[in-house]
This record gives C-alpha cells, sequence and structure tokens, in this order.
C-alpha cells in the first residue's frame, strides 16, 4: 500500500553543507513509490521551525508517518517541538538519530529525551553505536538502519600505495578536527615521506580558513577543493590512496562508507560509532582521536603491508555492500508500514 510520509528536518541546501540527508532517503523513498512531503528549506532558524510546526499542522492528519531527524545540539530541541506537534495531530512519529553526541543529551537532558523519544512509534538509528546505547539508557523501540548508497556508483579499485596521497572528505567543522589531517601530512614530509593531501568539504564554522592558515604556517601544500558533488568527490577519490577521518564525534559517517566502497583503505579515529562500523585491523585502522602519532604510524603501516592493505579493503568493500539501497529499501518499507 502506498504511503505518505512527513519529513521534517533541515532540507537546506548551500555552499557552507553538503547534501543532506534528507534529500538522499525522500529521493530514495519516492523511488520506493511513496509521497514525501519535505519541510524545512527556510534558511531562518526560527521560521525554519515554524515551517515544520506549519507542515505538522497542516499535513498531519494525511500521512501516516513522520520521519524527524534528530541530532544533539540545537536540532534537539526542533526534534522535540516537531514530535509535540506530531503528538497533538496524532501523527505517528519516527526519529531518526544522527548525533553522534546524542548519548550525552540522553544523559544531560533525561526528561526532554523522554518526552521526544518515549512516545515515538520507533526509533531509526543509522549505526549501531546509537542503538547500543539508546537500549542501554531505556529505550528498547530502536531499530537498526545503515546509512545507504547506490553500490553501483561506487567502482572498487585496488590502490598501490607508492607515494601517500591522502584523501580527507567532510564538512570543515572544529568537531571534525580538520587541522589534525594537516599536522599529520607535515610528520609524512618530515619523516622523508613523498606526501599530499587533499581535503573535500564545505565550510561551515569558518574552520576551513583556520585550516589554510594553518597550513601555510607549516610550509606545507594542501588542496582545498570546497563543496563538491558527490560524483565530483568520487571520480577525484581515483587519484587518492589512503581516507583519513580525524573527528572528535561521529556517529556513522556516510563519507566513510564511500570510501570503504570504493577501495580506499581507512585510517580513522575511534570515536562514537566508528568502532561499529570498522573492525580495527580486519577492514579499516582505528586511532586515538587528536593523535598524529598514531595516524602516521597507521598510514606507514598501509604502505609497508600492501597485502594486507588490499586484504582489508576488499573485506570492507564486502561490509558495505549491506548498505546497499536495494538492500536497505526493504527495512524502511518495513518501518514506514
Amino acid at each position: 500500500m502506498k504511503k505518505n510520509v512527513l519529513y521534517l528536518g533541515n532540507n537546506l541546501s548551500s555552499h557552507k553543507t553538503n547534501v543532506s540527508y534528507m534529500n538522499g532517503l525522500s529521493c530514495a523513498l519516492r523511488e520506493a513509490g511513496m509521497t514525501v512531503v519535505c519541510k524545512s528549506a527556510v534558511q531562518n532558524k526560527m521560521l525554519r521551525l515554524l515551517d515544520m510546526l506549519k507542515a505538522t499542522l497542516r499535513h498531519g492528519y494525511s500521512m501516516d508517518n513522520a520521519l524527524i531527524d534528530t541530532y544533539s545540539t540545537q536540532n534537539f530541541y526542533y526534534a522535540l517541538l516537531v514530535s509535540q506537534c506530531c503528538r497533538l495531530v496524532k501523527l505517528p512519529y519516527i526519529p531518526i538519530l544522527h548525533g553522534g553526541n546524542l548519548p550525552q543529551r540522553l544523559v544531560h537532558s533525561p526528561k526532554l529525551s523522554a518526552l521526544l523519544f518515549k512516545s515515538a512509534k520507533v526509533m531509526v538509528s543509522p549505526s549501531l553505536y546509537l542503538e547500543s546505547v539508546f537500549k542501554a539508557h531505556g529505550y528498547p523501540n530502536v531499530v537498526y538502519i545503515p546509512n545507504s548508497l547506490q553500490l553501483q556508483n561506487y567502482t572498487f579499485t585496488a590502490r598501490p600505495i607508492d607515494s601517500i596521497k591522502l584523501l580527507w572528505v567532510r564538512s570543515f567543522s572544529a568537531i571534525y578536527n580538520p587541522k589534525l589531517a594537516v599536522d599529520i601530512l607535515k610528520e609524512l614530509l618530515d619523516a622523508g615521506q613523498h606526501a599530499e593531501l587533499c581535503m573535500v568539504g564545505p565550510d561551515t564554522d569558518g574552520s576551513m580558513a583556520v585550516v589554510k592558515a594553518y597550513a601555510e604556517d607549516l610550509g606545507v601544500l594542501v588542496t582545498f577543493t570546497g563543496k563538491l558533488t558527490k560524483a565530483e568527490w568520487t571520480h577525484i577519490a581515483m587519484d587518492y590512496n589512503v581516507f583519513i577521518n580525524t573527528t572528535n564525534f561521529d556517529n556513522m559517517p556516510v563519507s566513510v562508507i564511500e570510501a570503504m566502497a570504493l577501495g580506499l583503505p581507512i585510517v580513522s579515529t575511534n570515536v562514537g560509532g566508528l568502532p561499529f562500523l570498522i573492525e580495527a585491523g580486519v577492514d579499516g585502522i582505528l586511532v586515538p582521536p587528536n593523535d598524529c602519532k598514531a595516524f602516521v604510524e597507521a598510514i606507514l603501516a598501509l604502505k609497508s603491508n600492501p597485502e594486507h592493505t588490499k586484504a582489508m579493503a576488499l573485506k570492507a568493500r564486502k561490509k558495505v555492500e549491506q548498505f546497499d539501497w536495494e538492500v536497505v529499501k526493504a527495512q524502511w518499507i518495513d518501518v514506514l508500514g
């Protein structure tokens, strides 16, 4: 039976943001035969909230479900308010748990968290990490549905590491610790390695200018592409052979999943949901956050053990095959049924 879905969250698209999760999922659900109304793309934060509330009151009675993108900071309060509006119009709602720091929200705002999560039809977690945390806090009604990708758009390529070509793909934001990528490049060069670094992503909080100035101060050359489309950065990825993820907080980053699909060996911090995505030493390497030396040692290990590196990349590709939309689609249809 055809389903009508109201999708509430941040649907902004600008030079400062990557393509939203909402955009990708809503398009996929429409292709699966569902009617999806998305709110909101209004720039002003307060007006965006009002637009979401208005859409809930206007469309709620004709919808089967509401999806609510739920993060740990300001957006938490948006999700809380629209969830109560959903309750008012008796619209079943499903929070999608995105924020890597949501566990802290459960600890520091237990009453508000209960108000949002206890009445949910179900909660969807794109990571096993958040699923386990929520269940440990007394929220058993959590379903794990991983971030999906169209696997046919990601060609696996085994990559020799003769010279080290680092790729970093993320929004430039302090929580993702982009300066660490420059430190890693600097230490590799100081160790006599031939190395280069490309950093892909939009600037969300002024961090790009900080990182550019930092690279200039250290005297290292870094390629900054700014925001690219998915097709553009995956094409550029053909020229690189190690993917680094330097974040201090995270959930289940799509860029890491995409890099695994492309065959890029992964070196990532072991924060948040990353240990639930990457099995250390099996399909990627995990290191402590903000530890330049550990990153460099891991990268050099990849270079010095090509057969093991290739085997890890193949296992990583095999793992992310379960994230293909054709596999994940059935899970969403079941949740929205």
